[in-house]
């Protein structure tokens, strides 16, 4: 999940957000504004109704960074790197640096959002009665109630067994602690997503009909989701075990063409069009240190009159540490890891030098020989 918007750091963690919160955030503060916040207290000024409901939206987008973090710093606690927390539509996603390292770990990690929403939910029941018991407006104690279900909902549904559900990764740790095969487990746990997403539909269906209520929209969304993610971790569940033993060296680019930082964009693209087969090529210091990643689709966005004046480290995408690889590192992780730039996997350094670059074409291509010599999981 892509970031729109960057939010800053929580413990470390960059925090950011998809254009689709807006989308969630406004459909939160119309229904309390105009449904539940009347309802509850009816005849208050509007201002006063929709100034609650947009406290509210905020303070439930809180509630879900505060799920996502749990997970983070859990993850964190048990030796699994935290690249981001990305907040959207439908919830956040808190990108892992690796796997964790054993089923029991990976249980903790799952256990660790509910646990929070959870605990969200009770201090807000707690916020709600401790106004009321005050005096304090009526239509406050409904939004405190109201974010308190909302957040022990999102609790129980998310521990619904599958994935991506916080639920199929517990009943991933399950099969992993009962197979020891953690690519196993993981297809179960897929396969039991799709499951679910399909009954969602299903329900979202009969609910649509029946009772000619747009909440069954809701479900078949949410259902169609769970679908299309979980098939997109069953995929990568099997490309990771036909990558198993597999390393970072044996799927890379070795040598790939460098780019001076020190060049404009104009000497590089003269230079590099003349013998270079790449599209993406790390960015080097004048002492040879790594100073970035630039794409050919990049230079190509740089307007003509601007090439004879900007160097390549002004316009190279950053390269975080954990796109930074060893050569003798697993190349699995590789396969579920956001691209820079849509197209690097990872930047291979070998006492601080570049060796090697891993791109997406240079996975697809690893994974094509493996399936055809036979490692299918």
């Amino acid at each position: 999940m892509k970031q729109s918007v960057r939010l800053g750091r929580v413990a470390g963690i960059p925090v950011g957000a998809h254009w689709s919160v807006a989308v969630i955030l406004a459909i939160i503060a119309e229904l309390l504004a105009v449904s539940v916040l009347p309802g509850a207290f009816p005849h208050q000024p509007a201002g006063l109704y929709w100034a609650v409901a947009g406290a509210a939206a905020v303070v439930f987008l809180a509630s879900l960074l505060a799920h996502e973090l749990a997970h983070a710093l859990v993850a964190r606690r048990n030796g699994v790197g935290v690249r981001s927390i990305t907040l959207w539509m439908l919830g956040g996603v808190a990108e892992l640096d690796g796997d964790p390292p054993s089923a029991a770990a990976d249980l903790r990690i799952a256990l660790a959002g509910p646990a929070a929403s959870l605990v969200a939910a009770a201090l807000l029941f707690g916020a709600g009665a401790g106004i009321g018991a005050v005096g304090g407006p009526g239509v406050m104690v409904a939004a405190a109630t109201w974010l308190a279900v909302m957040n022990a909902i999102l609790a129980v549904f998310n521990l619904l067994p599958g994935a991506p559900l916080d639920g199929g990764r517990v009943l991933r740790a399950a099969l992993w602690r009962h197979y020891g095969d953690r690519g196993r487990a993981e297809r179960g746990a897929a396969r039991a997503g799709r499951v679910l997403g399909a009954a969602l539909i299903g329900l979202g269906i009969a609910e649509l009909l029946a009772l000619r209520s747009l909440g069954g929209l809701w479900l078949m969304l949410i259902g169609w989701f769970l679908i299309t993610a979980a098939a997109a971790e069953e995929k990568a569940a099997a490309a990771r075990t036909a990558l198993a033993g597999v390393r970072v060296a044996d799927v890379m680019t070795p040598h790939p063409d460098l780019a001076g930082g020190w060049e404009t964009v104009s000497e590089f693209i003269g230079r590099a069009a003349a013998r270079s087969r790449q599209d993406a090529f790390p960015v080097v210091s004048p002492d040879g240190g790594l100073a970035g990643v630039v794409l050919a689709s990049q230079l190509d966005r740089v307007p003509a009159g601007e090439r004879d004046r900007l160097r390549l480290d002004q316009v190279a995408l950053a390269v975080p540490p954990g796109y930074r690889a060893a050569p003798d590192d697993p190349a699995g992780p590789l396969i579920t890891r956001q691209r820079l730039g849509g197209q690097v996997a990872a930047v291979v350094l070998d006492g601080g030098r570049v060796t090697g670059l891993v791109t997406i074409g240079d996975l697809q291509r690893a994974l094509r020989w493996r399936t055809l010599a036979g490692a299918r999981p």
